[in-house]
């Protein structure tokens, strides 16, 4: 068997400290983000942001995104930002994620089924319903802070998502 080199061992010592160090700086980014987001001003900043949450709240900020609010069914209302060139299958997806972050944070891990929303309900604006997927929201009339969007039973079949 061969001993291990000075140099394997500086190696190996530099490994450790550079995983100790990255390890350090992940925990204090974390640290720095969570008080971040407990600041009352970034109160619409998601608790585990990604690039794109970040991106379209900056968008929002510059007036290249939208704030959309979408009626639910039992009357209560939640708003989700959606960039200005957004399709319907855009703000459906902004959507399951601003509903599954609101019922993570209430109720823990819950899984909706979205097939079965999408097939059954449709997001309507000025009574008319939200059926094709690529048609881009701006073209719709749906604006920013425009007239709510409603969830509504859809009697025909909504494009899938």
């Amino acid at each position: 068997m061969s001993e291990p080199t000075l140099s394997g061992v500086k190696e190996d010592d530099n490994l450790a400290l550079e995983y100790n160090t990255n390890n350090v700086k992940k925990a204090k980014l974390n640290s720095t983000l969570s008080a971040l987001l407990d600041d009352p001003v970034l109160a619409d900043v998601p608790k585990k942001p990604t690039l794109s949450d970040v991106d379209t709240l900056i968008s929002l900020e510059l007036g290249s995104a939208m704030r959309v609010s979408v009626i639910k069914l039992d009357g209560t209302s939640f708003d989700v930002a959606v960039m200005n060139s957004a399709t319907v299958k855009d703000l459906k997806i902004a959507v399951k994620k601003k509903v599954n972050e609101m019922e993570q944070s209430k109720m823990g891990h819950r899984q909706i089924s979205w097939k079965h929303v999408w097939r059954n309900f449709c997001l309507s604006h000025q009574n008319e319903k939200l059926l094709n997927d690529d048609a881009i929201l701006l073209d719709l009339g749906v604006r920013n802070h425009s007239q709510p969007l409603q969830l509504q039973y859809s009697s025909c079949r909504c494009a899938g998502s």
